[in-house]
């Protein structure tokens, strides 16, 4: 027998199992609220109960614009969104009590985008964990979470559990 797993690979683990529940064909997240080693919520994307998903009705996508500065010049970056869907983030947020937040560690399998982030950056965590990037949003978010003091970090080298790890469209 091995040795035990490590704190973050086991909650990461565990925000993998929970992205299993999503019916997103684009990217299925997952996502748990850990206080100490204490796990008090999970979370996954997808639509709003008694609504059809992604995987029924197929992914509402809206266009976004947004204006970057890339190498000293403006360009104007498209973004295509989901809009069906609840974030897994939103959901754990929706899904867990303010008091409980207060402190505690997210790891969720994807970086937040910028909504969710903006939200978490509200809820109280003082940490979040994430093993793929986002860089749509990547350079925002890291700055949001510096200025709030929240500890941001990626597990670059952690494998998820076989059968979790969907790939994504970006």
């Amino acid at each position: 027998m091995t040795g035990r797993k490590d704190w973050d690979t086991y909650f990461m683990d565990i925000a993998y199992m929970a992205s299993t529940r999503s019916q997103c064909s684009r990217r299925r997240v997952g996502t748990v609220l850990v206080q100490g080693k204490k796990l008090l919520g999970t979370a996954y994307n997808g639509a709003p109960m008694g609504v059809p998903d992604c995987s029924e009705e197929g992914c509402m996508l809206v266009e976004e614009f947004e204006l970057q500065v890339i190498d000293g010049k403006e360009e104007m970056i498209r973004k295509q969104r989901c809009i069906r869907t609840i974030h897994a983030e939103q959901n754990l947020l929706l899904f867990t009590d303010r008091e409980d937040r207060e402190g505690s560690s997210v790891y969720v399998t994807d970086q937040p985008c910028w909504t969710c982030s903006n939200m978490l950056a509200n809820s109280g965590v003082q940490e979040i964990i994430y093993h793929r990037p986002y860089p749509k949003d990547s350079e925002k978010v890291q700055a949001l979470m510096a200025a709030r003091g929240i500890i941001f970090r990626q597990m670059d080298h952690y494998e998820p559990p076989r059968g979790t790890d969907h790939r994504v469209v970006n």
